[in-house]
């Protein structure tokens, strides 16, 4: 079982980025998956949320209007569109999904919001 991020990066505020979480090693389409956040001196976070199917989805407040979390159950990843990124967006971002009573975790990327 494996979950890898990628697309993070040094972005301007007001600027964009797509993450992508590739999975594998399990049938994906079949669980939800998440994107949590962990910015220095904090504790993690859960960001969005998204159904083994797509059809629903759900959002922390602090990201409402402003990140969108989609998959392509045929390529096993799950992507979050981040828009209008803010300061305070700033840190490790992590793909996360739970298999049975364990939560499986990608390494992470990082995301920094600077002018």
């Amino acid at each position: 079982v494996q979950i890898v991020e990628s697309g993070g990066g040094l972005v301007q505020p007001g600027g964009s980025l797509r993450l992508s979480c590739a999975a594998s090693g399990f049938t994906f389409r079949n669980y939800d998956m998440n994107w949590y956040r962990q910015a220095p001196g904090k504790e993690r976070e859960l960001v969005a949320s998204i159904s083994s199917s797509g059809g629903n989805t759900k959002y922390a407040d602090f990201v409402k209007g402003r990140f969108t979390i989609s998959r392509d159950n045929s390529k096993n990843t799950v992507y979050l569109q981040m828009n209008s990124l803010k300061f305070e967006d700033t840190a490790v971002y992590y793909c996360n999904t739970r298999i049975g009573w364990t939560h499986v975790w990608g390494q992470g990327t990082q995301v920094t919001v600077s002018s």
